[in-house]
């Protein structure tokens, strides 16, 4: 048991020493991409996150809008951008997930070139179909498409 205090002593100096030795963050401002337009729902979170991390941070967060090709354009200037802490990335299910599946080659890898910080917001997807369509959920919409392809 003695040997286990030990040991546990020797981490708990070791983690203070990391810790005293580390270097303050953020010094200076922060770049929060987004892969989108100005003015759209990625965008208008973004700048309300920024306000906020600004004044929790103490340094400025700037929005940098790099829209194109489905959000690749801003995902791969995130990706490519030293990873120091001051870049960061409001990626979406099409920069991390639908766009693996639709362009043959991506610039960045959404599994690799990121780390996850936090979930921003839940945004709930909604199949619509055109009244006159013989479908009442998407189990239907599912077996029209098999029986009708292209």
């Amino acid at each position: 048991m003695k040997k286990y205090f030990k040991y546990l002593f020797l981490l708990n100096i070791l983690h203070c020493s990391i810790s005293f030795g580390a270097d303050a963050w953020p010094t200076r401002s922060i770049r929060f991409i987004v892969p989108y337009p100005p003015g759209g729902p990625t965008d208008l979170m973004a700048r309300s996150m920024s306000g906020r991390l600004t004044e929790a941070l103490g340094q400025t967060v700037v929005v940098d809008n790099r829209a194109g090709a489905g959000g690749n354009v801003g995902a791969e200037v995130a990706a490519k951008s030293p990873p120091d802490g001051y870049t960061i990335l409001m990626g979406a299910i099409s920069t991390h997930s639908i766009n693996v599946s639709l362009y043959r080659k991506l610039a960045f890898d959404p599994v690799k070139d990121f780390a996850p910080i936090t979930q921003a917001s839940i945004i709930p997807l909604v199949i619509n179909a055109h009244p006159s369509l013989p479908v009442a959920n998407v189990k239907d919409l599912i077996a029209l498409a098999k029986k009708n392809p292209g």
